[in-house]
């Protein structure tokens, strides 16, 4: 016996071969369990992109309260709200949306969608501390510095987790 089989591996491995029907039903299993395995990555994907889309209410009540004037137009206010999305955006990818969607003209989405699940928790909590900074008045070249500070803080922390490691590292969310 190889030293990395078991005497069970060794039963599937003679039932597989006496019974056709048998190894049919251990594939389809397999198949089946893999399946599940990736809709619950899936869903833990899709539910850390819902919290950050959530959290941006927050952001944007901050921008909102702070930083738009009350007698600005719809475009100017649109400039305010995507300048801070793109800080966010530089401070944890290294790039503004438009800049993302110019290298990456056949992807569907945007930036964020393709986001790994990691990145969507730093997200979130990079928007939290975005509103608060906001609030306080802190200009936004110091909130970059800052954001983008706390982003490699995380992202390393996170990486490094082993529960983090168990995980898909690429868009094999959706």
């Amino acid at each position: 016996m190889k030293q990395d089989q078991t005497p069970k591996d060794i039963a599937f491995e003679f039932a597989t071969w006496v019974s056709a029907e048998f190894k049919l039903y251990i594939i389809k299993d397999y198949q089946r369990l893999k399946a599940d395995e990736n809709s619950r990555i899936s869903l833990e994907w899709n539910v850390n992109r819902i919290i950050s889309k959530i959290n941006y209410k927050i952001h944007t009540d901050a921008i909102k309260d702070n930083l738009i004037p009350q007698l600005v137009s719809r475009k100017q206010q649109s400039f305010t709200y995507a300048s801070e999305a793109d800080l966010l955006n530089v401070a944890l990818f290294g790039k503004t949306a438009r800049e993302w969607k110019d290298q990456n003209p056949e992807t569907k989405g945007n930036i964020r969608d393709e986001a790994t699940i990691q990145q969507l928790i730093v997200l979130s909590n990079l928007e939290s501390m975005n509103a608060e900074l906001i609030k306080q008045g802190m200009v936004q070249s110091q909130r970059l510095i800052i954001s983008n500070k706390m982003a490699i803080e995380q992202l390393t922390s996170l990486v490094e987790s082993p529960a983090f490691k168990k995980l898909p590292q690429t868009g094999e969310y959706k």
